[in-house]
């Protein structure tokens, strides 16, 4: 085997630090996530449009599906979100503590002890058990004004939530008074297949959905906010749209399927995320010669092989090499070579490739005429863009721009 240009022996130069990314300073590991508020503001106003006059909450939960939460939530409300939405009340405390007053609708029952916690962070609950809606009337006693409660029912995705007779009747004890101090704000169910524009199940959930609002209009219970839309429902399924409707994908420029990214609406997003690190080291490696753990990248000609440090830590799946995964350098695509290592890959830039260290590797995202996007990179390893964005792991600083290259708030 042959190598030339940066020797084994010697240690490569420290890559230059980004330049148009203030903070990120070597000797910080040359990598880093690229959020863009601005397109997270956009994508808001245009979501915020497309389902009026229903309001708009922004899910920001996870993290903000990797994006960051707290950065999420300011840029969605700034774009015309009303509403925010989490999963977990740690969630909601992150939001509060940063100073984020909007409402934040807990997306799942808390659990009994934690009902305290979320009347302290003025979250509002989601409630679809008795248990559940008794420890929130006993954390909510002594609230100065009635506690708001939005009850889910179960209409055919069968995770959580009441059944219809049961998120009836839940409904119908806050409305009356049983439970003094709630108040029911909001009903509200959720869709298993709405991102499959021909499948007639989300009809039917709708249809089950209607049909439980009827029964409270003849008890003469008000169910308060209506919602059932989530991305692809806002999107694609107008009579889904009630009174709110709640987009997490979509908020982050990503289409809630695969094939539906030309799709309306959904083509004037624009992907928040970028992902980019640089090149650490280069050497010319012989052709016949294996690259990485398992040897199972062989190179047919003598080829420039670039090591990048991101790897399956920072959320590189393993999977990615192994079903053909591309980078960005210099403008063009260039395969992840080998097995993908916990923190670092290796690229074929192929025969004569004039890459060197520090030059900047696109992993999501433009660079020149290519792009790579989520769904790409989710259709190569049989996943889906919600995972690729999230699984974008925490060991990787985030950069947070506004669109004109500017950082507001440096690395997080």
């Amino acid at each position: 085997m042959t190598q030339t240009g940066t020797p084994a022996s010697s240690a490569p130069p420290d890559p230059p630090a980004p330049p148009d990314l203030p903070g990120v300073r070597t000797p910080l590991r040359p990598a880093w996530v690229e959020v863009d508020l601005a397109a997270i503001r956009d994508n808001a106003r245009l979501l915020a449009e497309e389902a009026a006059p229903a309001r708009l909450c922004a899910v920001v939960k996870a993290g903000g599906y990797g994006h960051g939460a707290v950065p999420v939530a300011q840029a969605a409300l700034d774009g015309g979100a009303a509403w925010l939405a989490v999963a977990l009340v740690e969630e909601g405390r992150e939001l509060r503590a940063a100073g984020i007053d909007a409402p934040v609708l807990l997306l799942s029952e808390p659990t009994p002890s934690s009902m305290a916690d979320v009347v302290a962070l003025r979250l509002t609950p989601t409630i679809y058990t008795t248990a559940g809606l008794d420890a929130l009337a006993a954390a909510a006693a002594d609230s100065p004004t009635p506690y708001p409660v939005h009850v889910k029912i179960d209409t055919g995705m069968h995770r959580v939530g009441a059944a219809p007779e049961a998120a009836v009747a839940l409904a119908a004890a806050v409305a009356s008074g049983a439970r003094p101090g709630l108040v029911l704000e909001g009903f509200w169910t959720h869709f298993a297949v709405s991102d499959e524009t021909d499948n007639p199940y989300t009809d039917g959930q709708l249809d089950r959905f209607d049909a439980a609002l009827a029964d409270l209009a003849r008890a003469g219970v008000a169910p308060g906010i209506r919602h059932a839309a989530n991305s692809a429902g806002a999107l694609w399924h107008p009579r889904s749209r009630y009174d709110l409707v709640r987009c997490g994908i979509s908020l982050y420029g990503l289409s809630p399927s695969a094939a539906g990214t030309e799709r309306a609406a959904v083509s004037r997003l624009r992907p928040a995320m970028s992902v980019k690190a640089r090149v650490s080291y280069v050497k010319e490696v012989a052709a016949g010669e294996r690259l990485s753990y398992g040897l199972r990248y062989r190179l047919a000609a003598d080829s420039v092989v670039a090591t990048v440090p991101l790897g399956y830590a920072d959320g590189v799946t393993r999977s990615l090499s192994a079903r053909g995964g591309q980078v960005l350098i210099g403008g063009r695509r260039r395969a992840i070579a080998g097995t993908v290592t916990m923190d670092q890959i290796t690229v074929d830039c192929g025969p004569g490739a004039g890459v060197g260290c520090g030059d900047e590797v696109v992993f999501l995202g433009r660079q020149g005429d290519e792009v790579l996007t989520a769904w790409e990179w989710a259709e190569r390893t049989g996943t889906i863009a919600y995972e690729v964005v999230c699984g974008i792991s925490g060991r990787v600083p985030r950069v947070y721009l506004d669109g004109a290259g500017r950082d507001p708030g440096g690395p997080v």
